[in-house]
């Protein structure tokens, strides 16, 4: 395995969304996201929020108030709420103020998706193609993050690239790798950049041209 593809490899199977629900600009974060993001919020889908303080110590001193935004999260979550219950996945995922379970992290991300809730489609595919909450499935993480892509979520193209590049999920394509890593670079993800121009190396000029040609012409899809 060439050095930019085991790059490559760590960053699609480890990186997950962080709080933010940006579809062009959710860059790979720390997965400790920060409990002040959540409690904002927490503060738009449950009325809960008015007895809680955002908090700016994000030290283990604070499990009180990670638990009370697992709680006022749950609440929302239940209630329906996209929102609420991608963060609550979250707060499984890394198992803050909740014990660590991937399982129910996907369930929530899962219900999430369904809603067409982007961070949770990517969270939900990576989730499938670590293996972590459900048996390991290229297909099923092919199918959320494709979904995501259709939203034009910048991480997601940066996963189908690896995937299309390694053949998994699908038949090797260096074409629709090179395509998906263009998108992810052109929305501010630095090393896709630098996947994109490694795997240049191995593709005829035609073959480049052509995955230009379909990143130029690529658009989201209308929901």
């Amino acid at each position: 395995m060439l050095q930019w593809q085991a790059a490559a490899l760590r960053e699609a199977v480890r990186s997950r969304t962080g709080g933010k629900d940006l579809m062009t600009d959710d860059r790979p974060i720390s997965p400790r996201f920060n409990i002040a993001l959540v409690l904002s919020i927490v503060c738009l889908t449950s009325s809960a929020c008015t007895d809680i303080e955002p908090a700016v110590d994000t030290s283990k001193n604070n499990r009180a108030e990670y638990e009370a935004t697992a709680k006022a999260l749950r609440t929302s979550a239940e209630a329906g709420d996209a929102s609420a219950q991608f963060s609550l996945g979250q707060l499984y995922d890394e198992g803050t103020g909740v014990p660590q379970n991937y399982r129910q992290a996907m369930e929530w991300f899962e219900k999430a998706a369904k809603q067409g809730h982007v961070g949770a489609q990517v969270n939900l595919g990576t989730l499938y193609l670590q293996g972590e909450g459900a048996p390991q499935s290229d297909q099923m993480a092919l199918f959320w993050l494709s979904r995501a892509a259709e939203q034009g979520h910048a991480l997601a193209f940066a996963k189908l690239g690896w995937m299309s590049a390694q053949g998994r999920g699908v038949l090797q394509d260096f074409i629709q790798a090179h395509k998906w890593y263009n998108l992810a670079a052109a929305n501010g993800h630095k090393k896709e950049a630098e996947y994109r121009d490694a795997l240049a190396k191995q593709m005829t000029p035609a073959q480049i041209a052509e995955a230009q040609k379909l990143a130029r012409e690529w658009k989201p899809k209308t929901l």
